[in-house]
């Protein structure tokens, strides 16, 4: 089972390159991020005639997260504790493998927070929290379960080309990463550093100074895995080649294989 993630950075900007990633990756799962419309003028038509089903929970020109698989799924969409949030950040379904058993997949937009002396961050911080604890409440379910996204966390210094330049951004910040290991301890693993420790692996080139022709870029795109999904895990992908679209996205998709 493929499941794979994408900020898109505008569904509307980007159809064709993902209806030409559906074609050649074939993802059985992608999540998607910044679709950036609402769920009407989502395009469901373009989707549903590559074959996939669109779980959508959409936002007028921003935010907004998305679920396209080849089979049907069940679905549930904000992320609970905070019945004030209107951004559509969260959504997560259920869905059935070649063997008919359930994967459940959450497609994830989590706050950037940035500036940290703000409301941003407190959001962030408030957001993760509430991360933690439905994730936490998900695990007991005892089912595979990929938390997929843009999750704006740059974990370690491995993870980002300059870490002395990115010390007091809200994406790197202690308190940041603590909260990415509070959710890892609960038992999930980065997909991504399971099969490498390989510096120079980034899923964000920013579009400003040749971020991407001289490789400054960040990893803060992640798939995290529930120990039954851990156990399946066979490869990880980032499909890097997508940054070289015309007008691309500033994000490429990562992907991971699950026998």
């Amino acid at each position: 089972m493929r499941v794979a993630t994408w900020n898109v950075n505008s569904i509307r900007l980007r159809l064709q390159q993902l209806l030409a990633y559906l074609r050649d990756v074939q993802p059985d799962v992608l999540c998607l991020q910044e679709i950036k419309c609402t769920d009407e003028a989502f395009p469901r038509l373009e989707i549903e005639d590559a074959g996939y089903n669109a779980a959508v929970h959409g936002q007028k020109g921003w935010n907004g997260v998305a679920i396209l698989s080849k089979r049907p799924v069940e679905v549930s969409r904000g992320l609970p504790g905070d019945e004030s949030d209107v951004h559509a950040r969260y959504i997560e379904a259920t869905v059935p493998d070649d063997a008919g058993q359930v994967v459940r997949v959450a497609s994830i937009y989590l706050p950037n927070g940035n500036p940290p002396n703000t409301d941003k961050y407190t959001y962030k911080l408030d957001w993760m929290d509430r991360l933690i604890a439905h994730a936490s409440a998900l695990l007991a379910l005892e089912e595979p379960l990929v938390i997929a996204g843009d999750y704006n966390v740059i974990p370690g210094p491995i993870d980002v080309y300059d870490p002395a330049n990115w010390g007091g951004d809200a994406l790197y910040l202690p308190t940041t990463r603590e909260r990415f290991r509070t959710l890892l301890n609960l038992g999930f693993v980065d997909s991504l550093r399971a099969v490498t420790d390989a510096p120079g692996l980034y899923t964000f080139w920013d579009y400003q100074a040749g971020a991407w022709q001289r490789n400054k870029g960040l990893r803060i795109d992640h798939l995290l895995l529930s120990p039954r999904a851990a156990d399946r895990l066979q490869t990880v992908a980032i499909d890097k080649n997508m940054r070289e679209n015309d007008k691309p996205s500033d994000h490429v998709p990562i992907r991971v294989d699950l026998n």
